[in-house]
C-alpha cells in the first residue's frame, strides 16, 4: 500500500521530482556555502585585528601568526569551494543521466504526437542547459544570497549608521536585479522561441537541399531565413543592451558604495565612534555582501535561460507521460481487425478514414489501392498504432495495438515506409535494427530482399557506413525492404514498396512477397503497380477514407472495371515502366 509521502511524490511533475532526489546534493552544498560564507569574514577579521592590534603593538609575531591563520583559512576555503562545485557538476550530471533517456524516447513520442510537424532535439540542448545552470557560478550565487542579511547585521554591529547605509544599498540593488529580470525577460523568451522555430526551419531547409539547389530556391530561402535572423538579432541586442545598462550601472553601483562606506567610516573615525580597522572592515564586509547580488544581474541570462529549458522540459514530459509497460503477449499470429475505426491523424481536421469495418487473417497477403488521399497510409500506419484512432479500434490477434508492449512487438513487425530514411551506421547494423548482428539473419534478410548481391558491391561490403547521399533511393529501398524482412516478422507492412525500384528490384520484392507467403507471414502493401496485384490474396480498395472492396483480386478487379478507370490507369503506368525497360 502506497504512503502519504509516495503519493505526494507521484503527483509532483517528473521534472521536479528528478531535481528533489538530488535534494541531499542542494544540501550539502547548502551547508558547504555554510562554512564558505563564515570563513569569507576571515579576511576582514584580519583586516580588523592588523589594524586595531598589530599595528598599536607593532608585534610582528601577532602579525605572523594572523598571517599564517588567514593562510591556512584560505586553503580550506578553496578546498570547500572545490568540492561545492563538484558536488553541483555530479548533480547536473546525475540529472542528465536521469532524464536523458526519458527526453530521448519524448522527442520521438511528440514527433509521433504531430504527424511528424515536430522535429527538433530542442529538448536536449535544454537538457544540457539544466545540467551546466547546476554546474556553473550561477547557481552558486542562490546559495550565497541569503547570507546578505547576515552581512547587514554584522554592518550594523559595526556601526548604526553603516548598516543603515549598507541596507539602502543592498535595497537599490536588488531592486536593480528585478528591474534587470523584467527589462529582458520578454526580449529573451521571444528571441528563444523565434531561434528554435528558425532552426526547425533550417534542418527542413537542409533535408531538401538537392530540390533547394536544382529549382534554384536557395536565394528566397536565405532571404527568409536572414529576415528571421535579423528579428531574433534585433531582440536579443534589445534584451543586451537593456540587461547590459543595468549590469554596468550595478557593478558602478556597487563600487561606488564602497567608497561611500570607507569615506562613511573614515568620518566616524574621525569623530572616535568606530576604530580605524573597522573602516577597513565595513567597506570590505558591504562589498561581500553586495557581491552575490552582483553576479546574479551579471549571470541573469543564465537564470533565464534554465527557467526556459526547465519549462519547457517540464511541458514535453507532461505532454508525453510515462505509461505502465503492457503485460506481455504471444508472439501475433497477424490477424489485423478493423472494428468500426475511424482515424484522424494528429494535426487533421477531419477523419482520414471513416467507419472503417474488416478483418485481415493470418497468412493473408492484401494490396491497398486507391487514388491519391485516399488514406492508404494512413490505413497501414493506423494498422501499426502510429496513428490513433477516434472512434472504433483496431486490434492485432484480439488485442489493441496500444495494447501491446512496443518493444516486444515490434520484433515480429516489418515495416516499409514510402520515404525510407536509413540511420547513421552500417549497413548491418541497419538490417539489424540497430540490435545484437547476427551475421546469418541480416545476411538471410538481405537475400530475401534482394540486396546481398548488391551490398557486396558497396565499399566495405555489410560494414559500409551510410551517411550522407553514399546510396541512391533504389538502394535505400532495397536496404529497407531487407530491414523489413529481418527477424522474419509475422506482420509485414510495405507502403509503395518499388515507388524507387528498377526491374531487378521489381523482381526481388516480387520474389520476397512470395516467400512471405509462404512463410505464413501477414502482408499488407500499397501499391500502384498491376504486378503487386497479381500476387496478393486480396485487394483492399479505399476511396476518400471508406472501405469501398475487400475482396479476392478477380472479384475486386471485375468490380473496378465495372465501376471506374483505376485499374486501367495502373496498367498504363506498367505499359510506362515496361517501355522504359525495353528502351534500357
Amino acid at each position: 500500500m502506497a504512503t502519504s509521502n509516495d503519493k505526494n511524490s507521484l503527483d509532483k511533475p517528473e521534472l521536479r521530482q528528478a531535481l528533489a532526489a538530488s535534494r541531499s546534493s542542494f544540501v550539502s552544498t547548502g551547508v558547504f556555502s555554510f562554512f564558505i560564507n563564515i570563513l569569507m569574514l576571515a579576511p576582514i577579521l584580519y583586516m580588523l585585528e592588523v589594524y586595531d592590534r598589530v599595528l598599536s603593538s607593532n608585534s610582528e609575531s601577532t602579525l605572523l601568526m594572523l598571517s599564517l591563520l588567514l593562510l591556512f583559512l584560505f586553503l580550506v576555503m578553496g578546498s570547500l569551494e572545490w568540492v561545492r562545485s563538484q558536488v553541483l557538476i555530479v548533480t547536473g550530471s546525475r540529472l542528465e543521466k536521469m532524464l536523458g533517456s526519458r527526453v530521448f524516447e519524448s522527442l520521438f513520442g511528440q514527433t509521433l504526437a504531430s504527424g511528424g510537424n515536430v522535429s527538433t532535439t530542442q529538448p536536449l540542448n535544454d537538457l544540457l542547459t539544466l545540467r551546466q545552470f547546476l554546474g556553473g557560478r550561477a547557481l552558486l550565487t542562490l546559495f550565497d544570497s541569503p547570507w546578505l542579511p547576515i552581512y547587514m547585521a554584522l554592518l550594523f554591529l559595526f556601526h548604526p549608521l553603516l548598516g543603515t547605509v549598507g541596507l539602502i544599498a543592498a535595497v537599490i540593488l536588488i531592486g536593480l536585479a528585478m528591474a534587470n529580470e523584467r527589462a529582458t525577460r520578454e526580449h529573451l523568451k521571444e528571441a528563444n522561441k523565434l531561434q528554435i522555430a528558425n532552426n526547425q526551419d533550417t534542418q527542413r531547409n537542409l533535408r531538401n537541399s538537392e530540390v533547394v539547389q536544382a529549382m534554384g530556391m536557395l536565394p528566397r530561402l536565405r532571404e527568409r531565413w536572414q529576415e528571421r535572423q535579423d528579428e531574433l538579432l534585433g531582440l536579443q541586442v534589445k534584451a543586451s543592451q537593456r540587461g547590459g545598462v543595468l549590469a554596468t550601472t550595478s557593478k558602478t553601483f556597487r563600487m561606488m558604495m564602497q567608497s561611500v562606506m570607507l569615506g562613511l567610516g573614515a568620518f566616524l573615525a574621525i569623530q572616535g565612534e568606530i576604530s580605524g580597522g573597522t573602516v577597513i572592515a565595513g567597506s570590505l564586509l558591504l562589498g561581500r555582501a553586495l557581491s552575490p547580488v552582483d553576479q546574479m544581474i551579471a549571470s541573469w541570462k543564465s537564470f533565464l535561460s534554465a527557467r526556459e529549458a526547465y519549462g519547457r522540459l517540464h511541458e514535453l514530459l507532461e505532454a508525453q507521460p510515462v505509461f505502465d509497460v503492457p503485460m506481455s503477449l504471444p508472439p501475433p499470429q497477424g490477424e489485423v481487425r478493423f472494428e468500426h475505426s475511424t482515424v484522424m491523424p494528429v494535426g487533421a481536421k477531419v477523419p482520414i478514414l471513416k467507419n472503417i469495418d474488416l478483418t485481415i487473417e493470418p497468412g493473408t497477403s492484401v494490396a491497398v489501392i486507391g487514388p491519391s488521399a485516399a488514406g492508404k497510409s494512413t490505413l497501414v500506419r493506423a494498422i501499426l498504432g502510429l496513428h490513433p484512432t477516434v472512434h472504433g479500434s483496431i486490434r492485432l490477434d484480439g488485442a489493441e495495438i496500444s495494447h501491446w508492449n512496443r518493444e516486444e512487438l515490434g520484433q515480429h513487425i516489418g515495416y516499409l515506409p514510402q520515404d525510407v530514411e536509413l540511420l547513421e551506421g552500417t549497413v548491418a547494423d541497419n538490417i539489424a535494427r540497430f540490435g545484437q548482428i547476427d551475421p546469418r539473419e541480416v545476411i538471410a534478410a538481405a537475400t530475401a530482399g534482394g540486396v546481398h548481391e548488391m551490398i557486396l558491391q558497396l565499399p566495405d561490403g555489410y560494414k559500409t557506413q551510410i551517411g550522407g547521399n553514399t546510396l541512391s533511393a533504389g538502394q535505400r529501398q532495397r536496404i529497407g525492404l531487407a530491414r523489413a524482412l529481418y527477424g522474419s516478422p509475422q506482420l509485414v507492412v510495405l507502403d509503395e514498396p518499388n515507388s524507387n525500384l528498377d526491374t531487378l528490384g521489381d523482381r526481388a520484392l516480387a520474389k520476397a512477397i512470395k516467400e512471405l507467403k509462404k512463410r505464413g507471414s501477414t502482408v499488407i502493401v500499397v501499391t500502384h503497380r498491376n504486378n503487386i496485384l497479381e500476387l496478393v490474396d486480396k485487394i483492399l480498395v479505399l476511396n476518400n477514407g471508406e472501405l469501398v472492396a475487400y475482396d479476392h483480386g478477380d472479384n475486386v478487379k471485375a468490380l473496378l472495371s465495372g465501376g471506374g478507370a483505376a485499374i486501367p490507369r495502373d496498367r498504363r503506368e506498367d505499359q510506362a515502366m515496361a517501355r522504359s525497360e525495353r528502351s534500357s
